[in-house]
């Protein structure tokens, strides 16, 4: 069973402490951190899987650090504020926060809303995983490739590409590494070999995000649905 991880960021220590031993005897897993650049460290080497944020934070403020999340995450926000306005609650909700409490607030609601959100993420996020088709599936043991429910038919360095990047997503791999790598280190050809073996994967999959990084080689970005077996 998946123990969440909860991020508390405002710069009141009472309401952070307050928060954070309400959701530890919730079960929950807290960090606690007093502004947005903080916040911003811990989204990069440790990211929750929520966040109770307050508006009104020294520094960068709660908008613009919920902006700054929202470009590229999904993560439920929880926003909190000493203000009342409607203006600044459908501020923070168009801004992607998913819900709102003014301070001050009752410890048990937070919880409550914490519950609710994270239940909403993973309903979401399985009905996701039920419905969709996997863009990707790699059969290692019987080396075929299925690119949504439909099999392509793939040579072996086709296979033996694909299965590297898929198992490294968003890693971007050197042409030489992908010689070394897949033709070996004895090999003393061209590197264009690597091109041409790409241009053949992209016209048989060219649904998937393999990506050219110029002047350098080639990554596979994460794909959702994507599976090695």
């Amino acid at each position: 069973m998946k123990i969440f991880h909860i991020a508390i960021v405002d710069d009141d220590i009472n309401i952070r402490q307050i928060v954070e031993a309400y959701l530890q005897k919730e079960g929950y897993v807290t960090t606690a951190v007093e502004s947005a650049e903080e916040a911003i460290t811990l989204e990069q080497e440790n990211p929750p899987d929520l966040w109770v944020l307050d508006i009104m934070l020294p520094g960068m403020n709660g908008y613009e650090f919920c902006r700054r999340i929202r470009a590229g995450s999904e993560t439920p926000i929880i926003m909190v504020s000493a203000r009342d306005e409607e203006v600044d609650k459908i501020l923070g909700l168009e801004l992607g926060s998913d819900d709102y409490l003014t301070k001050p607030f009752s410890p048990r609601e937070l919880v409550a809303r914490v519950n609710r959100a994270l239940q909403r993420w993973k309903q979401m996020k399985s009905h996701a995983e039920e419905t969709a088709i996997s863009a990707l599936v790699l059969d290692k043991e019987k080396r075929l490739v299925y690119s949504f429910g439909e099999e392509v038919e793939v040579t072996s360095k086709e296979f033996q590409v694909l299965s590297l990047l898929s198992e490294h997503p968003n890693r971007a791999f050197s042409r030489d590494e992908l010689l070394s790598l897949i033709w070996g280190f004895d090999y003393f050809g061209s590197d264009r070999v690597v091109d041409d073996l790409i241009r053949r994967i992209r016209k048989k999959l060219d649904k998937i995000p393999l990506e050219t990084v110029w002047g350098f080689g080639y990554r596979l970005r994460t794909l959702e649905g994507t599976k090695v077996e």
